[in-house]
């Protein structure tokens, strides 16, 4: 049985330099009207979940989801190109991706709580996207609970392969960890965000990495570790 690699973007494989926020202000600010006040959590969880909370925090009733969205993704496009130049990629991305892509036995593809286009241009910023069946991903509009993306993922993945898979979730928060043990998953945490390792390991991760600058180290965790 092959394995089904879902990865995160933000502080798993990159940092974004903090041009999707800003995006996200100027998108709300602009649909709305209203005044940016009031900054939520964004690590770990979904697009749609942080929407509600912002909507809410700024007492907007009038906006949908799909309104602020299209506007965001529009933003987000214009100034894609301050990924590259804002941000960079975390430690050891480029040749862990590089190996998995060569293993028959790994689908890589990602689970992230960013809407589509956006994850999009975040992995191309820094000439990821060949590393990524993308069409059998989840996504922040999927649901607002990231163990549903995972789900999702996986359902996407098997219809399409026409095979059931091993899933593996890599991410940087608690969130990415609960998401894949809701799903059965092995859970690959690493350090690399905010989330000290312990916190990482507390919550039920079967391995944390400090980052994935230890090649050997981190493809074997993501071949070879069973839920």
């Amino acid at each position: 049985m092959r394995r089904l690699v879902m990865w995160d973007i933000d502080y798993t494989l990159l940092r974004g330099g903090g041009v999707a926020a800003r995006a996200w202000k100027a998108a709300f600010t602009e649909v709305t009207g209203v005044a940016w006040r009031d900054t939520p959590i964004f690590g770990g969880r979904t697009d749609t979940d942080i929407c509600t909370e912002v909507f809410a925090a700024h007492g907007v009733t009038d906006c949908t989801h799909e309104r602020f969205f299209a506007r965001y993704v529009e933003v987000v496009q214009e100034i894609r190109h301050e990924f590259a130049t804002q941000g960079a990629l975390m430690p050891g991305v480029r040749e862990v991706l590089a190996r998995l892509a060569g293993d028959p036995g790994v689908v890589q593809t990602l689970v992230t709580g960013n809407v589509p286009e956006v994850a999009a241009f975040k992995v191309a910023a820094f000439g990821l996207s060949g590393s990524f069946d993308a069409e059998v991903g989840g996504y922040g509009t999927d649901d607002h609970v990231r163990a549903t993306l995972v789900r999702r993922c996986r359902e996407r993945a098997e219809a399409k392969y026409g095979e059931p898979f091993h899933p593996v979730v890599i991410g940087d928060t608690v969130h990415d960890v609960t998401a894949a043990l809701a799903n059965g998953a092995v859970a690959i945490a690493v350090a690399t965000g905010a989330t000290p390792a312990a916190d990482l390991a507390a919550a039920g991760a079967h391995v944390v990495l400090p980052d994935l600058s230890d090649l050997e180290a981190s493809v074997q965790a993501l071949t070879t570790i069973r839920a």
